[in-house]
């Protein structure tokens, strides 16, 4: 369990907004597919990411246990370019 300063640190890392690209999920019941991108809704007490996933799922990762990486601001606007 995750004390309030390992909560608020992990709030200031990943405000609502934040691009997430999943690597990995170790979850053997509905795992989110490696690859899958989505945007970070809020920060819950447990210092979950609670997702919006580009597939419309909505399954939270956590930060430890889940392998992720943040979308640069400027790789996803090169994206939206580039699909434009």
């Amino acid at each position: 369990m995750m004390n309030q300063n390992q909560v608020a640190r992990i709030k200031a890392q990943y405000p609502p907004g934040t691009r997430i690209r999943l690597d990995h999920m170790d979850d053997p019941h509905a795992p989110i597919p490696s690859g899958t991108e989505g945007v970070v809704q809020a920060v819950d007490d447990a210092g979950q990411l609670v997702m919006k996933w580009d597939n419309n799922r909505s399954l939270s990762l956590i930060p430890g246990e889940d392998r992720f990486s943040v979308i640069q601001q400027e790789e996803a606007q090169g994206m939206t370019m580039t699909m434009g």
